[in-house]
């Protein structure tokens, strides 16, 4: 009888283990990201594997979703209780969600001193708490094409260059006979926030408006004179429906405005090109971009969520991993990628030659301004600069507009 009853409860301790084991291995985590280009995703799908290994019993789900949709979706998904454990989250949009209370807060050891880029860290909190973990940063370049400027006689561009430089060497650079433009610069909220602060000015929403000033005005003319003045930039119509950085790497641009993810793109140019740090007006100022896991506040797996996102920020076989495919940089501090050895294996990869010039241009980056609205600012400032460049307003009157239609916005009187 006893040994019957032994053998009962050895069943039930093996039953219970079972179940215990049953429920650690059904921990799955579901995680949205708006990468979606396949060697990336094949590399995320690589990543995910060895996370798994490191951590039994934790499975994680990836949802790529195309940026155009990605909010939209994610927005759906919150309104019916069934959001993402975790997700991708861009510096732009992070006050939105944190401000309605939909993230999680880190737990207060989450993120070690020193480990991460000081200013993305930062970016990623919110009154006084931190809600998610930088995965990378990245920032915006000169691009030029050396072939074009050997041509034309050129000196290389400088770190020490400014708008004037600029200006000068795209309208040697311009031939339309040959399809050859000096520099493509979109006209957008990215490009107009940091060529504000180059002109000594820039965009504020809080506490108050500052969008229709001298400088900012001064820093749309440079923008849109490009292309309606001195005809250096294509128009719409020149660039035929082909994308910016498609029109350079097809070698029609002198010079261009753009970020570094385009590194591996344009790896297969038949043209020697290299970059530099982004002239400056009265200063130098560049775009602040960066990206973030966090965790929504609702999921039921936080403690598990929390572990794919540590090991996302700073996991060395991450960054080894971003660094090799040229996918963004890790959000890691100068220091952190100096100890692992990851800075030489950026430095030594191929083009561009001046990959210094990347973390140069750091000492120089500048945020954009971000309301719990952020879509809409952006479709207010986008629609006004499109109008500037078109024509349909003056600069002056693109400015003014905008500086009423955002203190509407942001309700300001």
């Amino acid at each position: 009888m006893r040994n019957v009853k032994g053998i009962v409860l050895g069943l039930v301790v093996l039953a219970a283990l079972a179940v215990s084991a049953t429920a650690l291995a059904d921990t799955t985590l579901s995680y949205y990201t708006f990468t979606t280009d396949q060697p990336h995703v094949d590399t995320l799908k690589s990543l995910i594997a060895t996370f798994e290994a490191e951590n039994p019993g934790i499975k994680v789900q990836y949802n790529a979703i195309p940026f155009a949709s990605y909010f939209t979706k994610l927005q759906t998904d919150f309104a019916a209780g069934n959001p993402p454990d975790a997700f991708e989250l861009n510096y732009e949009n992070f006050v939105t969600f944190a401000s309605r209370g939909t993230l999680a807060p880190l737990a207060a050891d989450s993120a070690a001193p020193g480990t991460f880029y000081d200013a993305a860290l930062k970016a990623f909190s919110y009154q006084g708490a931190q809600y998610g973990l930088p995965i990378t940063f990245s920032t915006v370049m000169l691009f030029y094409n050396k072939d074009l400027f050997d041509a034309a006689g050129l000196a290389y561009p400088a770190n020490d260059w400014t708008w004037t430089d600029v200006q000068a060497a795209a309208r040697k650079l311009t031939d339309p006979t040959k399809r050859v433009w000096g520099i493509y610069q979109p006209v957008q909220f990215w490009e107009f926030y940091k060529v504000a602060a180059q002109a000594g000015g820039g965009l504020e929403v809080s506490p108050t408006v500052k969008i229709d000033t001298p400088a900012n005005r001064r820093a749309l003319h440079y923008l849109v004179d490009k292309v309606r003045v001195d005809h250096v930039m294509p128009t719409a119509a020149q660039l035929s429906g082909v994308a910016n950085e498609d029109f350079f790497l097809s070698g029609h641009l002198g010079m261009l405005v753009a970020g570094i993810w385009m590194f591996d793109k344009f790896s297969a140019a038949k043209f020697d090109w290299d970059i530099a740090v982004e002239p400056g007006g009265t200063r130098k100022a560049t775009h602040f971009f960066a990206n973030a896991a966090v965790v929504a506040q609702k999921s039921a797996n936080k403690d598990a969520a929390w572990k794919w996102v540590q090991f996302l920020a700073s996991s060395k076989a991450v960054a080894k991993a971003r660094i090799a495919t040229n996918w963004d940089l890790p959000a890691l501090s100068v220091d952190t990628l100096k100890a692992d050895g990851l800075m030489d294996a950026y430095l030594a990869k191929g083009k561009p030659s001046d990959r210094q010039a990347v973390f140069q241009s750091l000492a120089y980056a500048v945020t954009p301004p971000v309301v719990a609205d952020q879509p809409k600012l952006q479709d207010i400032i986008n629609q006004e600069l499109e109008a500037a460049s078109l024509g349909t307003k003056t600069v002056e009157q693109a400015l003014a507009d905008a500086q009423k239609r955002v203190e509407t916005l942001v309700g300001h009187p």
